[in-house]
């Protein structure tokens, strides 16, 4: 006879409780702790995949061999994971429901032609993963598709494909049949990542795992889920808009600072080579509330067109609304704006808004965020040949930025007439290095005499 043992997890921490309550003692959610029945099952048989035993082993005696990665011809992905995949690896890939991360996996699958791929799917039938690769690019006849959603027959089946990479969607539909739970619970997201992990290890195969976040923002299971795996990534994007961001959140062989950008198109995930071609619009026309800062994504200088409109508050409570951009920090400069520099812009409207619909946490795009909130207060248009790249600071002094000179790069190659810096970031740039013209500034006063005198 199984035990049956009864236990509240909670759904944000993962941490455990033998009754239930309102507050969770771990991570101090309200309302997290969610029942569970948790059947242990005794087996005489314990499934192994190896039987080599191991031994501890001196530092000195294991070979540091470069291992070489598993690179795929999607450039942008390569970007993001440091390379290319690093065998042995288990990588959580998620994002919002509809937002491209099937597309994005079976796209991968079917690029990879000189390798054994199995795409594990417990959402979709075998037909229908067939229409969706029919309207891809790519073709890979190595490719097997398997849709079961038991844990014990995908791993028994892996084991004998002997494949070298292995895309499990989702994590939420595998169950385990040690622990009677149903399917996406807390317990069963965490036993199916452990046993992926192991088979991950042990071959030295690499995993993507396809995970469903929450209504927050975060992949749906406890946090655990991703500290058990070597590499958390996040597709954001608008399903309206054409752009999706692919971020690092965690990577154990790579940079988390990288991006990588595609648009959604009829034939699949297109690259965006070039973000900066794309992201400005307009740049013919001068239009107020309109300015292009330069920023930085990881090792990538991207030109972003920031957009804002600052109108008298019709219902005398003024509103601040901002896409793209932390609201906090908008809030912030606002004040600045109306402490240091006299701007008076309390009673009225700030809307601003990223264009493309990306989400931007670059410092340097305040100068940017300033100066098209000041072009729209004044009804004044920025000349379009103008770019920014600056901090601001609470007492409005204008503070340097990391990797100016490749800020400074991108806007000259783009055609850039003029780039606004602060004076206190010059070290080791010359003007003389530089076709496009460098204007220097130490406070927001001047940079407003310089735009709309």
């Amino acid at each position: 006879m199984a035990k049956v043992k009864s236990v509240f997890s909670c759904q944000n921490c993962g941490a455990e409780s033998p009754k239930w309550m309102g507050k969770c003692n771990s991570c101090g959610e309200w309302n997290t702790l969610v029942e569970e029945k948790v059947v242990q099952k005794k087996s005489g048989k314990i499934l192994s995949l190896t039987e080599e035993k191991t031994v501890p082993l001196n530092i000195n005696q294991i070979t540091s061999e470069e291992t070489p990665r598993i690179k795929s011809s999607i450039d942008e992905l390569n970007r993001v994971l440091g390379g290319g995949f690093v065998p042995g690896s288990v990588t959580l890939l998620g994002g919002e429901p509809g937002i491209g991360k099937s597309t994005l996996s079976l796209q991968l699958c079917m690029e990879l032609s000189n390798k054994k791929v199995v795409y594990v799917s417990g959402e979709e039938s075998a037909l229908q993963i067939k229409m969706r690769a029919d309207r891809l690019s790519g073709n890979n006849e190595n490719l097997l598709i398997y849709t079961d959603t038991n844990l014990d027959k995908v791993i028994n089946e892996l084991n004998t494909l002997e494949s070298e990479l292995v895309i499990i969607d989702s994590i939420q539909t595998m169950n385990n049949s040690m622990i009677e739970s149903t399917p996406g619970s807390i317990s069963q997201i965490r036993e199916c990542t452990a046993e992926l992990l192991r088979y991950a290890k042990t071959l030295n195969v690499p995993i993507v795992l396809i995970g469903h976040i929450t209504k927050d923002g975060t992949i749906a299971g406890p946090k655990v889920l991703e500290h058990m795996v070597d590499c958390v990534l996040q597709f954001e994007g608008d399903r309206n808009h054409l752009f999706r961001i692919l971020r690092s959140t965690k990577n154990r062989f790579g940079s988390t600072n990288e991006l990588g950008i595609f648009e959604m198109k009829m034939n699949g995930l297109q690259q965006v080579q070039n973000p900066s071609d794309v992201l400005i619009t307009n740049r013919n026309q001068e239009l107020s509330g309109v300015a292009i800062a330069a920023s930085m994504e990881g090792l990538r200088p991207m030109l972003i067109e920031t957009q804002a409109l600052v109108s008298s508050a019709v219902y005398g409570t003024p509103q601040r609304s901002s896409t793209g951009f932390n609201l906090r920090r908008l809030s912030m400069i606002l004040a600045v704006l109306e402490k240091r520099c006299g701007f008076k812009l309390g009673m009225k409207d700030v809307f601003l808004n990223m264009a493309g619909g990306i989400k931007v946490d670059d410092p340097a795009i305040d100068l940017a965020v300033i100066c098209s909130i000041l072009s729209s207060s004044e009804d004044i248009p920025i000349d379009p040949n103008y770019c920014f790249s600056a901090e601001i600071g609470l007492s409005g002094e204008i503070r340097p930025v990391t990797k100016l000179d490749q800020r400074i790069v991108e806007a000259e190659k783009l055609g850039f007439e003029r780039i606004f810096v602060s004076r206190f970031g010059m070290k080791g740039i010359s003007q003389s290095n530089y076709k496009i013209e460098i204007v220097e500034a130490s406070k927001i006063e001047e940079i407003f005499s310089e735009l709309f005198s």
